[in-house]
């Protein structure tokens, strides 16, 4: 049994037209339909003022509203598409950026708040996909600024699962852990991200739910990575 937390899970069912509010750290994202467009709402849970907003949705929309209650997030140019940053501006420690799309039933599967030095507080995230991003993002991240941190963390992630990759190292003809650490220690974000996608169909897992309750403990890793 997996230990890790589901970041983003679902909290309850709200409004009349069943509204979802899910809490992730740093981004509190609510989310209901009205009509033929959705309406999200993404409040400001870090602590610090943000200067900007990363979204990704599961498939190509049309933003056809924004409104900031405590700052204002400049808009990209275009506003059709399946990833967006809102960048320039300033949203306050508790304020809330409201945007509305189309179709309705497009949903975000990534939402992080930007700082000054890059993203800020605990994403909202929904897909494996989305977990390999980050996983690839934050390992780079942690890899340049603590590495010790980083070796540690996957010390204690290989330790946690050693039985579980000990059978996989057999059945993989080498052993996965010295296979592993020369990649996550040289190779760019997108190629980690890659390398977790592989691993991840080798576990012959499908959804984020399975991976977060399945025979393998990632909480070493969500952990040190502020996931």
């Amino acid at each position: 049994m997996v230990k890790g937390r589901f970041v983003g899970a679902v909290m309850g069912v709200l409004l009349l037209v069943g509204s979802v509010v899910a809490f992730a750290g740093g981004v509190n994202v609510s989310l209901y339909s009205a009509g033929d467009y959705a309406v999200g709402l993404f409040g400001n849970e870090t602590g610090v003022a943000v200067i900007g907003l990363h979204i990704e949705f599961d498939q190509p929309v049309t933003i056809t509203n924004k409104v900031e209650f405590g700052g204002y997030l400049p808009a990209p140019g275009d506003l059709s598409g399946d990833t967006f940053d809102f960048l320039g501006g300033t949203l306050a420690a508790s304020g809330t950026l409201e945007l509305d799309w189309q179709p309705a039933d497009a949903k975000p599967v990534l939402v992080q708040w930007i700082g000054e030095s890059g993203p800020v507080g605990t994403p909202y995230f929904t897909t494996l996909e989305a977990l390999g991003k980050l996983l690839g993002e934050g390992i780079v991240r942690l890899r340049e600024q603590h590495p010790d941190q980083l070796q540690q963390a996957f010390a204690k992630f290989f330790a946690d699962n050693a039985d579980y990759f000990k059978a996989l190292s057999e059945s993989l003809g080498m052993p996965l852990q010295q296979s592993l650490m020369p990649i996550i220690m040289s190779a760019p974000a997108e190629g980690i991200a890659n390398f977790f996608n592989t691993l991840v169909g080798s576990l012959g897992v499908t959804n984020l739910d399975e991976l977060l309750h399945g025979d393998v403990d990632f909480t070493a890793l969500l952990q040190a990575l502020g996931l």
